[in-house]
């Protein structure tokens, strides 16, 4: 992979950004080209639209509400308009939203949420809301709030008390006093979806397998979602969510939970002894970091420096190291619930000082700790199902504060069949993959899969726009 310095922009930090549709059980068998080229053109329009929107300005947060919006909308993914059907023929819709830094939440989840047209819009409102409540003393742990009217128990509180998860009734209510949008459950019916629900139903009564996974077709029990790191450092996550085909309605999953199927963080690191003088040894710096980014590239895109003045500067005794995270999970959420999955993968970058490839990889890649948590009824019951993807930044500071260099790093790993996935690489390009390259027979027909793009020419695209 070839070491790449990108464009520097005002604050030295190139945005990045990558976005997710699901995970489990895709095959060839189950997923034909003609099908496979719809999630390959709405994932790769949605990217784009989001990258421009990113690149011009906003931040972190803003960009994922932006992106998962987008996939909301799109009845390919398992969110919003293409949700699932509970075993009751309901839509039961989740979504959260969370940041590595700068906001008193940091993040949020809500679930059970049956009228809101775009749950991740009221995410995003719930958590910069709570800015209010948390300084102005009507946040958890201080107290009663000073209602003026009694008859709105809403009335003291912009941000939904400085909670972070709300259910159902109560997080509509505050989508209604927001002026956020509400609809009628026929909204998101999707025939596919139906037809999804209907099968299963009927699978589980003839005893010919579950009612919630099959061993042939992919029954969606994954997510959509997009994490995003802006020119300021900060990285956010976004997830959005109908849960699991045929989950049992009132069922929480891993989507609104925080850690186990989202989670962002920011943490300093002093440097260790271990750390080299670089002042007369710049090649050989030079080399070791190359090194290191080497061993920790993603599949989908390589290490990605972030604009630096003087690389011979990267690490110096005494400088002091902020490393960030953020990922979104998609799968089994039950499985994501058992484990704290995505928290679990930033504790092991954060406490063993891994890349958070390495750790993301232990948690959900092949044989890692998702799988052995399935023990025997894996790929039979679904469980243990399931990927992540994620960006890491770290910027070194020296004494005074100032920056010395920074470098950010997109992270993705699965251990299923398939995960639908999109991001702008280290070069600046557009890929959209599915697959490992050769993990199944007969990838060589799917026009597009692991392609470098033009970001701009998907640009033009109306799949999947708001």
């Amino acid at each position: 992979m070839e070491f790449k310095i990108p464009t520097s922009n005002t604050s030295g930090l190139t945005p990045r950004l990558i976005i997710h549709g699901g995970a489990g059980n895709i095959t060839p068998d189950n997923l034909p080209p003609a099908q496979y080229k719809q999630y390959h053109d709405a994932l790769l329009t949605i990217l784009a639209h989001t990258h421009k929107y990113l690149l011009d300005g906003h931040d972190a947060l803003d960009t994922v509400a932006f992106a998962v919006e987008q996939l909301e909308n799109n009845p390919l993914f398992n969110s919003g308009k293409g949700a699932v059907f509970t075993r009751d023929g309901v839509n039961e819709l989740e979504a959260s939203i969370m940041v590595s830094h700068g906001k008193k939440k940091r993040g949020v989840g809500l679930m059970g949420l049956r009228h809101v047209k775009n749950p991740i819009k009221l995410a995003r409102e719930m958590l910069i809301r709570g800015e209010d409540d948390l300084e102005g003393g009507n946040g958890e742990h201080r107290g009663p709030m000073a209602l003026e009217n009694q008859a709105d128990v809403y009335g003291g509180s912009s941000g939904a008390q400085g909670h972070s998860q709300l259910h159902g009734e109560s997080a509509e209510k505050l989508a209604q006093k927001w002026g956020l949008e509400l609809v009628d459950q026929n909204y998101f019916f999707v025939q596919n979806r139906w037809d999804e629900h209907i099968k299963g139903l009927e699978r589980e009564k003839e005893g010919s397998g579950l009612a919630f996974y099959d061993t042939v077709e992919f029954v969606p029990q994954g997510t959509c979602g997009a994490v995003a790191m802006d020119s300021h450092g900060v990285c956010a996550t976004a997830t959005s969510t109908g849960g699991m085909t045929n989950k049992l309605t009132g069922r929480i999953g891993d989507t609104p939970t925080l850690g186990a199927g989202f989670w962002a963080e920011e943490w300093e690191e002093a440097c260790s002894s271990r750390v080299i003088e670089t002042q007369g040894e710049p090649d050989r710096l030079v080399s070791l970091v190359r090194g290191f980014m080497r061993e920790c590239l993603p599949s989908i895109g390589p290490y990605a420096p972030l604009a630096t003045k003087d690389l011979s500067n990267v690490v110096l005794k005494g400088d002091k190291t902020t490393r960030s995270t953020a990922m979104s999970g998609t799968g089994n959420g039950d499985s994501f619930l058992r484990l704290n999955a995505v928290r679990t993968a930033s504790a092991i970058a954060r406490y063993r000082g891994e890349s958070l490839q390495t750790a993301l990889t232990e948690i959900t890649g092949v044989g890692g700790e998702l799988q052995k948590s399935a023990g025997n009824r894996w790929k039979k019951t679904g469980e243990g199902e399931g990927g992540i993807i994620g960006i890491e930044c770290s910027i070194v500071k020296d004494k005074q504060g100032s920056k010395r260099s920074a470098v950010s790093h997109i992270v993705d790993d699965y251990n299923c069949s398939g995960m639908f996935r999109a991001v702008v690489n280290g070069k600046g390009k557009a890929v959209c993959r599915v697959w490992r390259p050769g993990q199944h027979e007969g990838l060589e027909n799917y026009e597009g899969e692991g392609r470098e793009y033009d970001v701009h020419r998907w640009l033009g695209e109306k799949g999947g726009i708001i």
